[in-house]
C-alpha cells in the first residue's frame, strides 16, 4: 500500500482521513467499530491495518500513554521490514515516552493537527532525539500531498509551537479577567480586531520587522516584568471545570449559550473560518 493508515475514528481522525481522502492518496481509517462510521469519499474504514504497509501510520486514539504505545508496536509488528513514518497526534503526551517501546524511534515523531483539521491548512511536526531528518522530510512530503503546509519544533517541548504561543496569549488574557482588569468581549474585541487580523496579513515576527522593532524592544521592558509570571494553571478557569461550565456544550462557559446558539454557533464559526482562509488564500 502507497498511502496513510489513520488509527483512531474520532472527530480528528475523520477529519484527518477526509484530508488525505480528499487528495487522491490511498487511505484507510482504522476502527474498532468500522460499521458505525459514515462514509468519508476516498477512505476505506476498516477493523484491521491493511496487509500491506502504508508511508505513514497516524495515531489519533484518546489520550492514553498505553493506548498511543499499543497502537505503534502493533503497527511495528505488522509490518516488520517495512518502517513507515510512525506519527502520534498528541497535544499534551510525551512523545519521548510514547515511542519508549519501539524498536525504530528514527521513524517516529508528532504531527498534530487543530480543529477543523479537515479546513485549517497548517499542521505542526515534531521531532525527537531520535526523528531521522528522512523521516521529517518524508512526513512533511505526505502532508503536502494532502494540501496542507507544516511547521516544525526541533525538540518535543509540552504543548508543540502553535500551542505554546496560543496558551502564552490565554494565561495573560485569563490574569487580566481575573483581576476585573478587561471583560472577555473586550479581549475577543481586541483578538478579532486588532491581533487576530495584523497576525493574517504578516504573522508574529515579521509584524514587528514591519512596524520597526525599536518602539517593541523599548516597550518589552516596562511591559514583560509586569506580565502574568505565575506558573499554575488560572485558578478561576480551572474551577470552571468543577462547575461543569464547559462552553458551548454546556451552555456556559466565558459566554452563556442559549439552546439555539449553541446549536448553530459551531458551524457558523466554521464556515466563516472557511471564507477567510480561502481569502487569504487568493491573495
Amino acid at each position: 500500500m502507497t498511502g496513510v493508515v489513520i488509527v483512531g475514528a474520532g472527530v480528528m481522525g475523520r477529519a484527518i482521513a477526509k484530508t488525505f481522502g480528499a487528495s487522491g492518496i490511498q487511505t484507510v481509517l482504522v476502527s474498532r467499530s468500522p460499521d458505525r462510521i459514515d462514509e468519508i469519499p476516498g477512505v476505506r474504514v476498516s477493523g484491521d491495518f491493511p496487509a500491506d504497509a502504508p508511508d505513514m501510520v497516524i495515531e489519533a486514539v484518546p489520550e492514553t500513554l498505553e493506548l498511543k504505545r499499543e497502537v505503534f508496536l502493533n503497527a511495528e509488528a505488522s509490518w516488520p521490514g517495512a518502517a513507515p513514518v510512525l506519527a502520534s497526534n498528541t497535544s499534551g503526551l510525551d512523545l519521548t515516552e510514547i515511542a519508549a517501546p519501539l524498536s525504530r524511534p528514527d521513524r517516529f515523531l508528532g504531527l498534530h493537527y487543530f480543529h477543523p483539521a479537515d479546513r485549517l491548512p497548517l499542521a505542526e511536526l515534531i521531532r525527537i532525539p531520535e526523528t531521522s531528518p528522512e523521516t521529517l522530510e518524508e512526513a512533511r512530503e505526505l502532508l503536502a500531498r494532502s494540501g496542507r503546509d507544516c511547521v516544525v519544533m526541533a525538540s518535543p517541548l509540552p504543548g508543540g509551537l502553535v500551542n505554546r504561543l496560543q496558551h502564552a496569549i490565554l494565561h495573560e488574557a485569563y490574569d487580566l479577567m481575573s483581576r476585573g482588569l478587561a471583560t472577555p468581549e473586550d479581549i475577543d474585541k481586541a483578538a478579532r480586531w486588532l491581533l487576530g487580523p495584523r497576525m493574517c496579513v504578516a504573522g508574529l515576527l515579521r509584524q514587528k520587522d514591519l512596524g520597526g522593532l525599536r518602539g517593541h524592544i523599548l516597550a518589552q521592558r516596562t511591559i514583560v516584568p509586569d506580565l502574568c509570571h505565575d506558573a499554575r494553571p488560572n485558578a478561576d478557569v480551572q474551577a470552571m471545570l468543577e462547575r461543569d461550565e464547559l462552553g458551548v456544550a454546556s451552555g456556559q462557559g466565558f459566554y452563556t449559550w442559549h439552546e439555539d446558539d449553541a446549536r448553530s454557533a459551531p458551524a457558523e464559526a466554521a464556515d466563516r473560518l472557511q471564507a477567510l482562509l480561502s481569502f487569504m488564500e487568493s491573495q
